[in-house]
């Protein structure tokens, strides 16, 4: 166990990314009063002692916790371990595969998709893509992650064609349809669909219990990821209102208690369809029982909700950094 965290350690120092480290560092010696050579050797300790990585150390605030605090955390190394029991290997290629999971979870998804090969066809599904009311489409790859090469534009001017050397260009394999979303969400953020995070798991009944319910909310971005410098909020799991200000993941930025374009306030947000958005999850986690923990994105429009994605590797720094304490115990009855 001591040989696999060193080799951990070693893993993260390769990965590193030096900017954002001394950035981080910097911050951490500044807020706790700490010198950087004492915060380099806490940081190799928590990594070997906690199952941590080294920027998760600065991410889950461990510069200014305490031991009893720490221990709760779940890290990188643990929670693919937990990840890999709940979503086995030979399951997860069904939400993994998003042109798979389109086509498996076709009841709970509204907007029209297209594949390469219809494109190349131009059959009903790409005309029906192609000229959906938004006027723009979202071209992704197959299994992209973090919203890397994702693109929008604009197809009133193109034709399939034009479109497949788009994708051809950017590394994609497919179109969907863009989504419209709710009017609230438009007025809290109008640059890109703002997306509901819920993290559901089945216990030992095979009852679905939500781990984590958030908004990404796209600050001047044309998606909502959290890694493209957006920011997320938590919701409240009974009432649909966001209680806490929105973060982002450098944690050198303040949180933001409104939108710092808009101006809409983030705390007492009130998510629309919230009831319908938690109940789609719930059937999304029960429609596939082999795969037992699921991080759903979920978009809301005028009409209710539309599901756009399922993750076996859902993120365990939002879902811990917003309540600022481990969340290990969640997770703990399920293993």
């Amino acid at each position: 166990m001591v040989l696999k965290q060193i080799l951990y350690l070693g893993h993260w120092i390769i990965k590193l990314d030096r900017t954002t480290f001394i950035s981080f560092l910097n911050y951490a010696q500044k807020k706790s009063g700490r010198t950087k050579t004492g915060l380099l050797v806490d940081i190799v300790y928590s990594v070997l002692r906690y199952k941590i990585s080294i920027i998760e150390y600065f991410q889950f605030n461990f510069f200014l916790a305490k031991k009893e605090e720490r221990i709760k955390y779940v890290g990188t190394p643990l929670l693919e371990e937990y990840q890999l029991k709940m979503n086995p290997k030979s399951e997860r290629s069904i939400v993994h595969n998003k042109l798979k999971f389109l086509e498996i979870y076709a009841p709970f998804i509204k907007h029209g998709h297209a594949t390469l090969a219809d494109l190349q066809a131009n059959n009903d599904s790409a005309v029906k893509v192609l000229h959906n009311k938004s006027g723009k489409i979202v071209l992704k790859s197959i299994f992209g992650e973090r919203g890397m090469r994702i693109e929008v534009i604009s197809v009133r001017d193109l034709d399939s064609q034009a479109i497949i050397k788009r994708l051809a260009a950017t590394g994609n394999d497919f179109v969907e349809e863009y989504i419209i979303q709710h009017k609230d969400l438009m007025r809290l953020a109008p640059s890109a669909i703002n997306t509901l995070r819920i993290v559901t798991q089945l216990n030992n009944n095979n009852e679905v219990d939500i781990l984590s319910t958030l908004l990404r909310i796209s600050i001047n971005s044309a998606i909502d990821n959290w890694s493209a410098g957006n920011i997320a909020a938590p919701i409240n799991p009974t009432t649909g209102i966001i209680e806490c200000p929105a973060c982002y993941k450098d944690i050198t930025k303040p949180d933001e208690y409104y939108h710092p374009i808009t101006g809409v306030e983030i705390v007492g947000f009130k998510i629309p369809y919230w009831k319908e958005s938690l109940q789609l999850a719930k059937d999304a986690a029960l429609f596939n029982k082999n795969n037992r923990s699921i991080g759903w994105d979920i978009a809301i429009t005028d009409n209710g909700p539309d599901l756009i994605e399922g993750n076996h590797n859902w993120d365990k720094v939002t879902w811990q950094r917003f309540v600022k304490r481990g969340l290990k115990p969640l997770i703990e009855p399920y293993l």
